[in-house]
């Protein structure tokens, strides 16, 4: 940090000029392309998404591009790509010689929630160049932006190392998962039977409600089941206890499963304390005593043992179904319950290993992003020059 100061010092002692981005940057639309319309090839196609959304033959973009998303739930997101692109429902900022591309790029992403505040439309929201144009951007020496962009990109390349390293980790848990759940010969297989859901689980359909802002109790919905598995902590929703959906309370270790839509077949455990009623989208998992571990059961249920099943079992025919019928046919290795308890600890150790965010790699990781999300924000603030 003290080269930068020392060029700061040196080469803008009286402050940094700051100009409106559109009279720095041009912005350029893509060219709409839909799904069907693409060839095949390797060319990522980037429209109103976070990720590619299919790939292409030929690009519309080459060298360093600072893509936009111009409509949908993320209008506003700014990647940034250094291989040949395809814009489809998006849009580039091309920097003026004044600045470096990767320099804006970063300075974007600082401004990224400003960005998304600036959605329009009553329908699918959108964002185009022209509602990007009045941001003042700050305008140091050539020099001064590089130094920035190379600091800024040893963070970034540390944390691709730690996610590169925790990908890992995780590739070995699900290995280690599948390994120890499918009871090889090297194990006593006599002791385990295979059962299908059906004969050791009763299900139940979740609760038709609206979800409202406060209430009596959590109203835990399919969206509320995080890619890992467990229950989200963010955006709650609460309904109010009536005689209706007394039955529908969830207890703790009650599993949950998504019986629709794109997510089916996502399973969760309720860990928490407190009651919560579940919405009608998913479906209740409870076991009869003495046979299943609702711990033993959600770490079947997120390995590939479970998900080959769900996959051929799931009804496609429009909006994919996965029901109380299709999972009662789901095959599981139930071994004796002090056989699962074993299992779960040791399945636990390397979830928390490669999940918690409070500890290892995802709590190193979360660190660093707040790291560089610091310095970022400090590296692109400077003192404006005097008029």
């Amino acid at each position: 940090m003290s080269r930068l100061e020392d060029m700061l010092r040196a080469l803008c002692p009286e402050g940094v000029e700051y100009s409106c981005l559109g009279e720095v940057c041009d912005f350029q639309r893509g060219s709409t392309i839909t799904a069907n319309q693409a060839i095949e090839g390797d060319v990522p196609v980037i429209a109103g998404g976070q990720k590619p959304s299919y790939y292409h033959n030929q690009a519309n973009r080459t060298g360093e591009t600072i893509a936009v998303s111009s409509s949908g739930a993320y209008a506003g997101f700014v990647s940034f790509w250094t291989i040949p692109v395809f814009l489809s429902d998006s849009f580039s900022v091309n920097p003026h010689n004044r600045l470096v591309t990767k320099y804006v790029y970063y300075f974007l992403t600082n401004m990224q929630e400003n960005i998304h505040e600036k959605k329009k439309g009553g329908g699918v929201p959108h964002v185009h160049g022209s509602d990007l144009s009045q941001i003042q951007i700050p305008v140091p020496p050539i020099v001064v932006q590089r130094e920035i962009v190379r600091i800024l990109d040893n963070f970034t390349e540390l944390a691709a190392e730690l996610a590169a390293e925790l990908a890992a980790r995780k590739k070995q848990y699900e290995y280690y998962r599948n390994t120890l759940l499918s009871f090889g010969e090297n194990r006593e297989r006599e002791r385990v039977k295979w059962l299908l859901l059906g004969q050791v689980a009763q299900f139940k359909y979740g609760y038709t409600d609206t979800a409202k802002n406060t209430g009596d109790v959590r109203f835990v919905r399919i969206t509320d089941i995080g890619d890992n598995g467990k229950l989200q902590q963010m955006d709650c929703k609460y309904i109010d206890i009536t005689e209706d959906n007394q039955s529908y309370l969830l207890e703790k270790g009650d599993i949950l499963m998504a019986r629709t839509g794109a997510t089916f077949g996502k399973t969760m455990m309720y860990a928490e304390d407190a009651p919560a009623v579940y919405a009608s989208f998913l479906i209740r998992v409870r076991f009869d005593d003495g046979t299943v571990l609702p711990a033993y059961y959600w770490h079947f249920a997120q390995s590939g043992l479970y998900w080959n099943q769900a996959n051929k079992l799931v009804s496609k025919a429009g909006q994919p179904q996965f029901n109380a019928n299709a999972l009662k046919m789901v095959s599981m290795p139930v071994p004796p319950i002090e056989e699962q308890e074993k299992i779960v600890r040791l399945l636990d150790r390397f979830d928390v290993l490669s999940n918690d965010i409070n500890i290892g790699l995802p709590a190193e990781i979360a660190a660093r992003q707040k790291q560089y999300e610091y310095y970022r924000d400090k590296l692109l603030t400077f003192e404006e020059v005097s008029a």
